[in-house]
This record gives C-alpha cells, structure tokens and sequence, in this order.
C-alpha cells in the first residue's frame, strides 16, 4: 500500500521538476555546439583501412576496406578546408597527392611541428620519382612513429611497396580492422535473427509470461526528487561545484590525457553522491515487512550464468534497433553533433592508466548507477503507476534526455527501451547492468581499436 505524500514532498518535487527542465533544455542546446566524433571516427577507420590493405586477403577486401582506401582517405581528407587541416592532416593529404602543383597549394602554409618540415620539403622538390627513394631513410627518420605518415610519404618520394610497408604493423591494423567491423557485423546478423524469433513468438503468443512488476512504495514525487532533485539539480549543477576543486587539487601536476581521464572519474563519482544518499534515505522509510525476499532492487546475483546470458541476449536484440535508428536519424537529419566528450578522450587517448581509469567509469561506475536509478527504482515505480508498456517507454525517454546530447538521444533512447524491457521481462536488476556494461565495453573497445 502506498503511503499519502505529504504536500511539501509534492511542491519541492515539482520545483525540481522544473529546475531540471531548465538545465535539461540547456544542456540539450548546448550539445549542439560540441563537436560529433563521428567524422573524427570516420577518417581514423580509413587510416586504418589503408595501412591494413596489403594483409587482407582479396576476397574479403571489399567487406572490409572498400574499393580503394587510399583514394576514399584522400576524398575524406579533401573535404575539410585547408585552413581546418592539422599539420599531420596536411602531410597526409599532400603526400597522397601525384601533383606537385596540389602539394604546394596543401603544403603552402609553414608547418608548426619540426619533425614534418623535412617531409614538406621533400614532397616540395620530389613529384612522386620513379627511381631512387628520396633521402627518405636520412632526412624522415623522425617519422617513423606514426606508420601512416612513413608509409605514405615513402611511397610518395618513390619508395616501392616492399620498402615502404611494414608487414607487421599493416597485419596489427587488418587485425583491429577485423574486430572493429567483425564484432558488431557478427552483433547485427545475430540479434535480427533473435528479434525475428521473438517476433514470431509473440505473433503466436507462446512467448513467456513476464513476472509480476515489483515496485518500491514510492511516490511519483518521490521519483521526482530522486531524478530531478539528486541527479539533474544537485549531481549536475551543485557537486561540480565541489569536485571541480578536488579534481583540480588531485590532478595538479598531471598531464593530459591522465588528468582529464582522472577528473572524468573524480566528477562522476562526486555526481552519483547526492542520488544514491536520496535514494538511500528513501529506502530507509519504507516498512521493512513490506520487504521482499529479493530485496527492494531485486538484485537476484543467482544463477549468475543466466543473467550474463540474458545480458548477451538483450545486447544482440537491441544492437540492431539501436543501429538502425542512429542510421535512419543520420540520413534524415544528417550529423547533429554533441558527441558524449569521453567519447572523443577514449578516441584519442594512448595512455594506458588513462584508459583504465575510463574503462572504470564507462564499463563499472556509470552502468552500475544508472541502472540503479533508471531500472531498478524509476521504472518498477512508472510501470505501477502507468502500465509496463509506458513505463518503459518514459523511463527510456528520460535516460536518453539524461545523457545531454541531441545527436545520441534517439540512439540512447532505443537503448533505454531495451534495458527496460529486460527489466521488467527477467524480473531482475542484474542483467541490465552487465547488459548496459557490455554495451559500454563494446563502444569502449571499438574506440580503442580505432584511435590507438
């Protein structure tokens, strides 16, 4: 039974509600003038597509690297305005050019970087000879750390395939190539074929009953001051306040990407406090008899072999979904921008502390609280209140908004229906965050392969 919410409880919760509006609409406008890492995205994968070439097999090269990486790098690089391009960039877009008058229109500007002015003037006073290598081996030693860079200006100063490719780095990059295409290809062929299954359950009505909605005894207020009051007003708007001094303090002296990496995981840790003690104390409130067995969140850690199955299972259904809606958005209103910020620090990061301290934040912290609030409180609340079908969907809706970026809201949405639905249909927490931690690791991972 559901205890009376006293009138102070509903007024604070609906000024909430409207401060969270406020920040909400804000920050969605906001996103609109952070950049998208998808074009970033983009122009790394046909680096990589062009540095694997020569390890991948005929037969597959057209699933892989397309008809022809070097001239699509080159398009892709042609596309952004000179003045946009990055000393690297221009290197790069100069060498995969044959004529000389393209390369001094390129390369007109000084470059600010000493290790590539050797490069720039090679390329200057050499159209791509048939004969001997340039001074490649004398005057660009320095640039045989990045491999795209050596390979292309060697092959451009008159260096064969043979002297200019490294097999073994060429085998390392069709290998990420291999992952970073083959995992969710895999994903996608597998989830169709169980959301198909699925489907054809339904229409027969022989698919499983779902168990009965457990839900805490709390208010929609309640759900109000938890989400709007502790995780949009005080978690985004006043524990910044506090961890951006100590994210400051304790990364004092660091360099970046470490000390950016440290922060994320300092401001998210700090972001979670003001919620969890809310929900902590609204939990305290209730009648401890009115408990059930499994607990209020309905953890149910066993069989733990079945929730990591269900977890795979509800990530292969909604991998699909979730694709086809960034897809469908990106041809109908084309690239919004307001790219997650992590998502480009993961992208460009290589130090290894730095990517654990993400990984933690991305694959453990964010999945483990978020799915505490979102499906393991708000929506069993929703779904009392409203029906499971609306529960789910507001609940999804309010997970996409919570994430701040207009661009990934459909995508995150679709996402959020699916973790609900897994929700409500396993009758548990547990898969959901394993779920929404796979989701994030293999975001994660890809991310990795493609900008390291």
């Amino acid at each position: 039974m559901r205890r009376t919410t006293p009138a102070w409880k509903v007024l604070l919760s609906v000024l909430c509600l409207v401060l969270a509006a406020a920040i909400w609409k804000k920050g969605l406008e906001d996103s609109f003038s952070r950049p998208s890492v998808v074009p970033e995205l983009a122009l790394q994968q046909k680096e990589i597509a062009l540095l694997a070439e020569p390890s991948v097999h005929p037969s597959v090269r057209p699933l892989l690297i397309g008809p022809d990486p070097e001239i699509l790098l080159r398009d892709a690089l042609d596309q952004i305005s000179l003045e946009e391009l990055d000393d690297r960039q221009r290197v790069l877009r100069a060498a995969l050019e044959p004529s000389i008058d393209k390369r001094l229109e390129v390369l007109s500007k000084p470059l600010m970087a000493p290790s590539l002015v050797p490069i720039q003037k090679a390329l200057l006073e050499s159209p791509r000879p048939e004969g001997a290598l340039y001074g490649f081996s004398e005057d660009l030693a320095p640039l045989n750390r990045d491999p795209l860079l050596n390979q292309l200006s060697c092959l451009a100063l008159g260096g064969d395939v043979k002297s200019c490719v490294d097999t073994s780095i060429s085998r390392a990059m069709a290998l990420r190539l291999a992952i970073s295409q083959g995992l969710p290809a895999i994903g996608l062929l597998l989830g169709s074929g169980l959301l198909i299954r699925q489907v054809w359950l339904l229409f027969r009505k022989v698919a499983a009953p779902w168990p009965e909605v457990l839900a805490m005894p709390l208010s929609l207020a309640d759900m109000g001051l938890l989400v709007a009051g502790g995780f949009v007003v005080l978690g985004e708007v006043v524990s910044p306040v506090f961890s951006l001094p100590l994210s400051g303090l304790l990364t004092k002296g660091l360099a970046s990407p470490l000390s950016d990496s440290l922060k994320v995981v300092i401001g998210y840790s700090v972001m979670t406090l003001p919620p969890l003690l809310i929900l902590r104390s609204q939990m305290r409130s209730l009648d401890s008899t009115q408990r059930p067995v499994d607990g209020w969140l309905q953890w149910r850690v066993q069989p733990f072999s079945k929730a990591i199955f269900s977890a795979v299972r509800g990530w292969l259904m909604v991998l699909p979904a979730v694709l086809f809606t960034g897809w469908l958005m990106t041809r109908l209103v084309g690239d919004q921008g307001g790219s997650n910020p992590l998502l480009g620090l993961v992208l460009n990061s290589r130090d290894p502390l730095a990517l654990a301290l993400l990984i933690a934040t991305t694959v453990f912290l964010a999945p483990l609280f978020e799915e505490v609030v979102f499906r393991g409180v708000l929506l069993p609340v929703l779904a009392k209140s409203f029906g499971p079908l609306l529960g789910v969907v507001f609940s999804a809706v309010i997970f996409g908004i919570a994430h701040l970026s207009v661009g990934e809201l459909p995508p995150l949405v679709v996402l959020g229906l699916g973790l609900g639905i897994l929700r409500l249909s396993s009758g548990r927490l547990l898969p959901c965050v394993l779920m929404h931690a796979l989701w994030n690791g293999v975001t994660f991972l890809n991310l990795v392969l493609l900008g390291g």
